[in-house]
């Protein structure tokens, strides 16, 4: 059996004729640029979520660069992040001249640790940038505490947590609400996940809200009159459209990810060598991907392989010690959870319409591994 990690054909075999007709319909409008289906997918997304306004832009990284821009992380301001991430969730920093301050994790959900990030806080601190990692949130509540006790902007980075939720103040709340900004990501493999890039920055902050609206389309609020030094980073209306096709239909895709999730945890929990994601902090889990840790993680990988199993590496190499990031001195042993979760850390196959035999064999095939 050939099980790949992710498949998008399935999806759209399924539903060929509301996808084919919601590109059709941009086509022929001929409005390729901010048509009316991105307006409707931002509306669709704050109805949603219960966010007050949302921008779509480009991608996920774009989103980031811009909040990153307007919140002021640039020209030396310090911003704490997590160490153990991917790597947009740091260039947004760097690139606008910022200095981004690693700060491990927590070895159960992969989330930053904020007792960590407290303890890396300095006068120069102006931010902190935390991640939602694949099936769950940071613990907002200590992130959002340590904010203002230090007087921080925070941007959410929630590029993988469509449908995640959190408890905060005695209600759930969706990732990316409670900070300054959040921003999420319509990559194919996400949970609510395009034909291509796309990505979208959600504020509850009405004058946030018009700078990054104004700041997607080169700073302007009108065209060819510009009040900031902006970005070309537009949600594409293709895009968008198929977007609103996969949002009506998202709690179903988020219930047979958590279906194909709870299959996983119950043939793999005796597995000696395996551990099993931990959900904490009253989070409402979406899994965007299934990671285990897992003993001798390379050769387990290699034997998926062979078995035509797709698996990814989240992520192989921490971020404090990439080439790129050589300037800011960090060395081997710095953030020793995540260097550990680096070497353990695999990824197996997750979308709504994996079928249970191949989830099964998935499984047996990592039994057989360990015996």
């Amino acid at each position: 059996m050939k099980v790949p990690f992710y498949d998008a054909t399935r999806e759209y075999n399924n539903y060929k004729a509301e996808f084919d007709k919601a590109i059709a319909d941009v086509i022929a409008s001929g409005a390729f640029i901010l048509g009316k289906q991105v307006q409707e997918f931002e509306e669709a997304v704050c109805k949603y979520t219960g966010v007050k306004y949302a921008v779509g832009v480009a991608n996920g990284s774009d989103a980031l660069l811009i909040a990153s821009d307007i919140l002021g992380y640039k020209n030396g301001a310090e911003v704490l992040t997590p160490v153990f991430t991917f790597f947009a969730s740091t260039s947004c920093i760097a690139r606008l001249n910022g200095k981004p301050v690693f700060c491990d994790v927590d070895e159960d959900t992969f989330c930053m640790n904020m007792k960590d990030a407290e303890n890396r806080i300095t006068g120069k601190t102006k931010g902190i940038l935390p991640v939602h990692l694949f099936l769950q949130t940071v613990d907002l509540n200590a992130c959002m505490e340590l904010a203002r006790k230090h007087h921080l902007k925070v941007l959410e980075d929630a590029a993988e947590a469509f449908g995640m939720r959190t408890m905060y103040n005695g209600e759930y709340k969706h990732a990316g609400l409670l900070g300054d900004f959040g921003v999420f990501s319509f990559f194919p493999t996400k949970t609510l996940g395009g034909y291509g890039d796309g990505g979208m920055i959600v504020t509850n902050n009405e004058e946030l809200y018009k700078k990054a609206k104004s700041f997607r389309t080169h700073g302007s609020s009108k065209k060819y009159h510009h009040d900031y030094i902006g970005y070309n980073s537009r949600l594409d209306t293709l895009q968008a459209a198929i977007l609103n096709v996969k949002l009506s239909r998202i709690d179903n895709a988020i219930q047979k990810r958590a279906s194909h999730a709870a299959h996983y945890r119950e043939m793999l929990k005796d597995v000696p060598g395996i551990k099993l994601p931990v959900i904490k902090n009253n989070n409402k889990e979406v899994n965007y991907v299934f990671c285990v840790q897992a003993e001798k993680r390379d050769a387990l990988e290699k034997h998926l392989q062979s078995k035509e199993i797709g698996t990814s590496i989240y992520y192989p190499v921490p971020l404090h010690l990439q080439k790129c990031f050589e300037y800011l001195g960090y060395k081997k042993g710095d953030f020793p959870i995540a260097e550990k979760l680096c070497e353990t850390v695999l990824a197996l196959p997750m979308f709504p319409e994996l079928t249970e035999d191949e989830v099964s064999f998935v499984c047996e095939s990592i039994k057989e591994f360990y015996k």
